[in-house]
């Protein structure tokens, strides 16, 4: 959340803690915010806020999605509720598939024929990309009002290229990711019994949706399926008494049966459940029922068992007993006082999984779409077998069944780091006799497929080892014992806090710290000027970036906080926004000066030498000072000049006996007699009463001191096989009138601001460069106007800042010359 200006970054913490500060700090009247998973959907969360009294607080939530196969596709849905006419609405989303795009669908609930000019749509082989950029005007309900059009879900729908394969692999940094989705495989029959609660619980609306749902299941049925029903409520009876084909007549007694339905009394749900298995059990001990097929028992009810057995435990016993692993058993939960943790526990038992289906007015639709997703059986008794001494930690490798539309998704990590090739061999059931697939890849080739794709979260394919771990200890966990259960929670909540992930046992929590830092930068993010939604859809992930923080580490005199990242299967989304200009340095090297009474800026480059060092701030009244090393491209082309860039950064606070050293590769801490040593490669907070140090991953640095300063230096990589350039940094300060008007220094001697005048404003050279005139100093500069780039916000493409560029080094608007400002290291003054 950002509070005039200051960000404060939220904790993914163990649920009820996170609870209990989010609490607290309402009951104290402050601005908090808790995101927490959802009842209906895992991947649908609640966010709760409150803010203060007259405050203006911007909440930004970044998250990753594992994108679930669904019906042949994968849907990404972003809610578009803007509320208002937006002056630069966008959406954009990228897409790569390292096997091929087979389709890419992009629609929204709320597009019209003008709108639908404001959406692109590209497809180039393995990448895709869909820009949806709306004006004004195509924004308006109606000419001149200020109603907008924009409210509803905007739909992202694609598939990959497939075939009858062994699926997708993909390795990233020792752990991978396996995709399973075959094709072109004749569908399995399906033997399936409806178990129906009609007990007066349903009466009204539900039991006119029920009906309706049952009605459009049986129309699509196949000719080769089989099926009967059971009704109960107090009472079990069944429509036939062994199963019958869903040939067009069956199905049309069926849905008489079914339309004439009446209410009963109450719930018997032990003795319907076993009723079905019998069923089963006897159709296939007379043949009725093809060996190469799928029976599956499919409960409604809405209540809970008052009949007969009414002990859920017992109930679920008896039900696992019966059917032993033969069928599978879904679990269908009507409205929200039905016993959801009980239907979920016997169906997860039975191969199953189990739903709620809302009294909604699309109900009839949920009990459809759940059907649909089990309609077309391909494969069972499904397993996936990888390399036993090289592959280790591997979620669920095998399943009950295949349903065609849908994926299989394993991860692991690879153990022995001297594997070269890949290997997966998979067996499976299917309606022809037995399958086996073998697959191989070899492991460095795979992972340059994805060398050069960046993520927002890191490393995706260990976070999503984590995510389906966590998931599989949560599922277990449902029908475990109370002691089993304890530590599959435990293993399920240390993973959760590892890569800060909010599931069922955390949530997320940001608070402003009781101490008023107001005028602190905690952490340097992502900006949020232009209501400017930028999503990235990559593979099966669609990600926004967040930092989070996990348990802390002591070190003496100060607070560690190592933190993960979440992590998309795929690449990231983008930034270039416009961003007000603050006193900083980067690129090669470009320095940026505000010039707040005209609200604009200049900006000079600086032509060094590989090796130099220059001082950027000293001020002698805080004794805070910063210099920069220059380092320069592996090599020139063409004898052309060398260019260069900081490559190293010291920064130090004499009075705190603080000195932090900075390259592209690590952060070096020196505090007392201490020394940290931290790599690029970690998100962390070294937090002490006189400083705060916060590291994005791969990102940036903020450092905080006191309230004196606040320092950005940002991380910039570049491919590590590029023949010319090599990694470099850049540096800003945020806050920089904190530090005295004593301070020098290429950049401290404009901390105080500078009087500058540009007039005589002329075509020059170039009619896309004006030049002027700028007083400065007593001096007569002539100066042309260009951009710079602030990359603070967005390391990778940063923010065009329109600039007056002073040449020959900054000569005159600088105080002496360039080489006044060279010193002997890291940590000496300048030679002035």
């Amino acid at each position: 959340m950002t509070i005039n200006g200051v960000k404060y970054t939220a904790e993914v913490k163990e649920k009820a803690a996170a609870q209990k500060q989010y609490q607290e700090a309402m009951s104290r009247g402050e601005t908090t915010g808790l995101v927490k998973a959802s009842a209906r959907k895992t991947e649908i969360f609640t966010v709760s806020v409150n803010v203060a009294p007259t405050k203006k607080v911007l909440f930004e939530l970044i998250y990753e999605e594992l994108l679930q196969r669904k019906l042949g596709k994968y849907e990404m849905v972003i809610k578009v509720k803007p509320m208002q006419l937006v002056n630069h609405f966008q959406i954009d989303a990228h897409i790569f598939e390292p096997k091929g795009i087979a389709f890419l669908n992009a629609n929204a609930t709320f597009l019209t024929n003008d709108l639908e000019n404001a959406l692109v749509k590209n497809i180039t082989g393995t990448k895709a990309h869909v820009s949806f950029k709306p004006t004004l005007d195509q924004q308006r309900k109606c000419p001149n009002c200020g109603e907008t059009l924009l409210h509803g879900d905007f739909i992202l729908q694609y598939d990959v290229n497939r075939d009858l394969s062994s699926g997708d692999i993909q390795i990233v940094n020792g752990y991978f990711v396996h995709h399973f989705a075959p094709t072109s495989l004749p569908t399995l029959p399906k033997n399936v019994v409806f178990v129906i609660d009609r007990s007066f619980s349903m009466r009204g609306l539900k039991f006119k949706q029920m009906k309706v749902a049952l009605f459009r299941i049986l129309e699509d049925m196949d000719a080769n399926d089989h099926f009967t029903i059971i009704i109960f409520d107090s009472t079990v009876e069944t429509w036939r008494a062994s199963f019958v084909q869903a040939t067009p007549e069956n199905v049309l007694q069926a849905k008489k049966y079914i339309r004439y339905l009446q209410l009963g009394a109450e719930t018997n749900i032990n003795d319907s459940l076993l009723l079905a298995v019998t069923l089963l059990d006897t159709a296939h001990k007379q043949k009725q029922l093809s060996e190469k097929s799928v029976s599956m028992i499919i409960l409604l009810t809405d209540g809970d068992p008052n009949v007969g057995e009414k002990n859920p435990s017992k109930i679920q016993i008896n039900v696992k007993n019966a059917i032993k692993e033969r069928y599978s058993l879904y679990c269908l939960g009507f409205g929200f006082d039905v016993d959801y943790n009980f239907l979920e526990k016997m169906a997860l038992a039975n191969g199953g999984v189990a739903r709620l289906i809302y009294a909604d007015s699309d109900a009839a639709l949920q009990l459809q779409g759940f059907y649909e997703e089990v309609a077309n059986p391909l494969l069972f008794d499904v397993e996936l077998l990888y390399l036993a001494n090289a592959i280790s930690e591997l979620t669920e490798t095998t399943f009950r069944q295949f349903y065609g539309g849908s994926e299989i998704v394993v991860a692991g990590k690879i153990s022995d780091n001297n594997l070269d090739v890949f290997m997966v061999e998979i067996r499976a059931q299917t309606a022809n006799g037995n399958l086996s697939l073998e697959g191989n890849v070899n492991i460095s080739e795979t992972e340059s497929i994805l060398e050069h794709q960046k993520y927002i979260f890191g490393d995706f394919t260990e976070r999503l080892w984590g995510y389906l771990t966590i998931q599989q200890l949560l599922k277990q966990s449902v029908s475990a014992a109370s002691g089993e259960k304890t530590i599959l929670k435990d293993k399920a909540l240390e993973l959760s806090l590892k890569y800060n992930f909010v599931t069922p046992l955390t949530s997320m929590v940001v608070t402003k710290p009781e101490e008023d830092q107001a005028d602190r930068i905690l952490m340097a993010d992502k900006p949020t000027g232009r209501a400017n939604l930028q999503t990235v859809q990559s593979g099966r992930v669609s990600a926004r970036q967040i930092g989070l923080r996990a348990p802390a580490i002591n070190i003496p005199g100060s607070h560690f906080r190592k933190t993960g990242t979440i992590r998309p299967r795929r690449p990231q989304y983008s930034h270039s926004l416009a961003a007000p200009p603050v006193i900083g340095v980067d690129g090669d090297p470009h320095f940026i000066i505000p010039l707040q009474k005209q609200h604009d800026a200049a900006c000079f480059n600086f032509a060094g030498k590989p090796g130099l060092i220059l001082n950027l701030v000293n001020d002698p009244f805080t004794d805070i000072q910063v210099n920069g090393q220059l380092i320069g491209d592996k090599k020139t082309e063409n004898n052309q000049k060398i260019t260069t860039y900081f490559g190293k950064f010291g920064l130090e606070n004499r009075k705190i006996n603080l000195r932090i050293s900075v390259t592209t590769e690590v952060i070096t801490i020196f505090y007392n007699k201490d020394k940290t040593i931290i790599p690029w490669s970690t998100t962390a907070t070294v937090m002490n009463e006189r400083f705060t140090i916060s590291i994005m991953k791969e990102r940036n640095l903020t450092l905080v001191m006191g309230d004196d300063a606040t320092f950005v230096i940002v991380l910039h990589r570049v491919w590590k096989y590029h023949p010319l350039h090599r990694d470099f940094l850049g540096f800003y300060t945020l806050d920089s009138h904190r530090l005295s008007n004593m301070t020098h220094g290429l950049l401290g001697q404009f901390y105080h601001g500078i009087d500058a005048k540009v007039y005589d404003i002329h075509s020059g050279s170039d009619p896309q460069k004006p030049e002027a005139t700028m007083i400065v100093k007593g001096l007569k500069l002539s100066v042309t106007r260009g951009w710079q780039k602030d990359y603070r916000l967005d390391s990778r493409i940063g923010a065009n800042i329109s600039c007056w560029f002073v040449h020959n080094n900054g000569k005159g608007f600088i105080d002496g010359t360039h080489t006044d400002y060279l010193a002997f290291s890291l940590f000496d003054s300048a030679m002035l």
